[in-house]
């Protein structure tokens, strides 16, 4: 099954320890399409929460509800995991834009000290 980057799948975090986010749970794929289309065992993602915090750049990017999204959501950039894929479900809740993926590959290389 190979996953989309910039889509949101729901994926199964638990178990998980101390500040880790846990429990079954929206993430954005970022892993790049040259491992998803290889069948990479493991993909690289953000996961989401509905605990929304505002002006919590660059640690929290907001994404709007639609498609299969049923709630408006945090980008948890802080959070980053690589998990097998059998946790992740196949089918994407929604895909951002590609100016939405840009201001998160953005934060995210804040966080990550990549700027």
């Amino acid at each position: 099954m190979a996953f989309k980057r910039g889509a949101i799948y729901l994926a199964n975090f638990n178990p998980s320890k101390g500040t880790e986010a846990g429990k079954i749970r929206p993430c954005l794929v970022l892993q790049s399409d040259l491992l998803n289309e290889a069948n990479h065992p493991s993909t690289t993602v953000l996961p989401l929460t509905t605990q929304l915090i505002d002006d919590a750049e660059p640690l929290r990017y907001r994404i709007k509800s639609r498609d299969k999204l049923k709630s408006d959501s945090d980008i948890m950039l802080d959070q980053t995991r690589t998990i097998d894929n059998h946790r992740m479900t196949a089918a994407a809740l929604t895909t951002l834009s590609s100016a939405e993926i840009i201001e998160v590959e953005i934060l995210w290389q804040t966080v990550l000290g990549l700027e």
